[in-house]
C-alpha cells in the first residue's frame, strides 16, 4: 500500500451476505458502501495452474479474443488470436500512449469457448440480494490498467501478479481525463492532489479479492504482468 494512502477497512465477511435495511449500523449496509479486501476464501490453485502462460497458449492460443481500448469508455474493439495478443501486445505500458491507443484484454469473453477454464474457478461465496454473477477474465502487462469509471458491484481476484486500485465513493467524482491511462494519471495528476482529494488505495496480491460496491469510481494499475478475474453482481 502506498505511503500516506488511506487504508481500506477490513469489514466482517458477514456484511456481504446480510440483507440491507439501508440503515447505518446494519451489517448489510456496508456491502453497499465500503470496499472490502477478502483473503483465504477459496482455493483456486487448480485455476491458477491452468492460467499459466504455457497452459493458456496451449488451450486457447488459436481462439479469437476481443480487446478493448484502455480508456474510460472502451469505444474501440479489436479481434485477434489470443496467441498474437500474448506474443505481440502483452508488454509493459508505454507511459506516453493514450488510452485509445492501448489495447487491453478484459471483459469481452465468450463464456462458452472459455468454459473449460472458468469451470475450475471458485468465486467468493457471498452474494447480494437480487443479483446474479457474471465473469470477466483478463490478462494485461505491467503498467496497464483502466482509468476511472464505475459500474455495478462485484469482486476482482488477482490470479498472477499484483493490481493497484484507486477508489472514490459515487458522490466524489475524481479528477481525470478519460483518454489518459492510469499510469499517466498517476504520474501527472496524482502527485498534485491534496490529501482531501486522494482516493482510497490498495494493492491486491495474487490470491486476494477486492469487493467493490455499486457505482464506486475506480481505476486500476497492473504492477506486473497480471492475470485476473472479476465476478460482477449484476
Amino acid at each position: 500500500m502506498a505511503p500516506g494512502s488511506w487504508l481500506l477497512a477490513l469489514w466482517a465477511l458477514a456484511a456481504l451476505v446480510l440483507p440491507s435495511s439501508g440503515e447505518e449500523g446494519d451489517g448489510g449496509w456496508y456491502a453497499f458502501v465500503r470496499p472490502v479486501i477478502l483473503q483465504g476464501l477459496t482455493d483456486n490453485s487448480r485455476f491458477r495452474a491452468l492460467c499459466s502462460r504455457d497452459r493458456l497458449l496451449a488451450s486457447f492460443g488459436d481462439r479469437v479474443v476481443r480487446l478493448s481500448t484502455a480508456n474510460t469508455y472502451s469505444y474501440r474493439k479489436v479481434d485477434l488470436p489470443f496467441q498474437e495478443y500474448v506474443e505481440q501486445l502483452l508488454h509493459p505500458q508505454d507511459p506516453t500512449s493514450l488510452g485509445n491507443d492501448t489495447l487491453y484484454f478484459f471483459g469481452d469473453n465468450n463464456f462458452t469457448e472459455w468454459s473449460s477454464l472458468f469451470r475450475h474457478y471458485s468465486p467468493p461465496p457471498f452474494g447480494l440480494p437480487g443479483t446474479a454473477p457474471a465473469y470477466s477474465f483478463g490478462i494485461a502487462g505491467a503498467g496497464s490498467g483502466v482509468p476511472f469509471h464505475w459500474h455495478g458491484p462485484g469482486y476482482s481476484e488477482v490470479i498472477y501478479g499484483r493490481k493497484r486500485w484507486f477508489l472514490y465513493p459515487p458522490e466524489k467524482t475524481p479528477e481525470f481525463h478519460p483518454n489518459k491511462t492510469t499510469l499517466a494519471w498517476l504520474r501527472d495528476t496524482y502527485p498534485a492532489l491534496p490529501p482531501s482529494a486522494r482516493p482510497l488505495e490498495c494493492t491486491i496480491q495474487a490470491g486476494e479479492v477486492l469487493y467493490f460496491p455499486d457505482r464506486w469510481w475506480h481505476a486500476t494499475l497492473n504492477l506486473d504482468t497480471s492475470v485476473f478475474i472479476s465476478t460482477f453482481l449484476g
